[in-house]
């Protein structure tokens, strides 16, 4: 792989060409794994690279293990340790982003609970222009799962076979990104991604029981928007009309950052340009993630 040598597994570093898990494994058969994608960001005046909100990601990786009642892994600072020995291995002095997973290894069965693996991967991240410029989204006709079915609050691995098939349905119908309603006809999120609408000077986003991922990249524009634009975020349902109705859309993620949406199947969002509070936003957030804003140091873990 590009850009990088090394992978963490199961309490090493080695190669990546030797990270390897058995076929047999639950993992592989089954889709048994919970994973964290968490950003990296390198600020090159200070030739540091850092973790964007590293407790908080481990926060939501412990609970989507219980939740999927994995067996005990290792520990949380055994962890956070491999997340920064790990982009140190690689050398990696550009944006990155992090992938932490943890999978039921072995040759158990559906019922397995263990043994608990652990694999991180550090990969070099380009920036993408759709933060400058926008995207597309189409109201898919895949309903996002409910929580009874599965735990969409939590990153499963198999959760993601639904926003999968609706991003490939997007992308072959010639759309950027796919929008989930769920099961009630409300606005629950991007194919992994959440979104945030802009409506008579408020911010709206679907509320945690529409079947959302409990997204931390969420809260910290829920945060963000209210100390630096004095904005309060109503958490509530959302309309699929609301979406057309808005003076802008967006979504945010930790891969995704906060992105605009220009249109809605076709029909244009406000001005048909990202806005002015998305922009602001993303502004706010690309200089704190690189410490050029030093406020809320402790969302950030320096590597080097």
């Amino acid at each position: 792989m590009s850009g990088t040598r090394y992978v963490y597994l199961n309490g090493q570093i080695v190669p990546w060409n030797d990270a390897k898990v058995h076929v047999f494994a639950p993992v592989a058969k089954y889709g048994t794994g919970v994973f964290e994608g968490i950003g990296g960001y390198w600020n090159e005046e200070a030739q540091q690279l850092y973790l964007f909100r590293i407790a908080e990601h481990l926060d939501r990786y412990a609970f989507s293990q219980k939740a999927m009642r994995f067996d005990q892994g290792p520990p949380r600072g055994e962890l956070a340790e491999a997340l920064v020995h790990l982009c140190r291995a690689n050398a990696l002095r550009t944006d990155v982003h992090i992938r932490m997973m943890a999978f039921i290894d072995g040759s158990g069965e559906l019922e397995a609970t263990g043994p608990v693996g652990t694999a991180i991967t550090a990969l070099p991240r380009r920036r993408r222009n759709q933060t400058t410029e926008g995207v597309s989204a189409q109201i898919s006709s895949w309903v996002r799962m409910p929580d009874n079915v599965m735990p969409a609050r939590i990153k499963c691995n198999a959760n993601y076979h639904n926003s999968r098939l609706a991003t490939i349905q997007s992308q072959r119908d010639g759309y950027d990104v796919p929008f989930l309603l769920n099961s009630r006809g409300k606005l629950a999120e991007a194919a992994a991604m959440c979104v945030f609408i802009a409506r008579h000077g408020q911010l709206i986003t679907p509320s945690g029981s529409n079947d959302i991922l409990e997204s931390i990249t969420r809260q910290t524009v829920i945060e963000l928007a209210r100390e630096y634009l004095g904005l309060e975020t109503v958490e509530r349902d959302v309309d699929r009309t609301e979406l057309i109705l808005a003076e802008e859309v967006f979504y945010c993620g930790t891969a995704a950052e906060i992105t605009p949406v220009t249109s809605v199947d076709r029909m244009v969002v406000g001005s048909g340009q990202p806005g002015a509070i998305t922009q602001r936003l993303i502004e706010i957030y690309r200089k704190l993630v690189t410490g050029k804003d030093s406020a809320h140091a402790s969302w950030r873990t320096a590597v080097y």
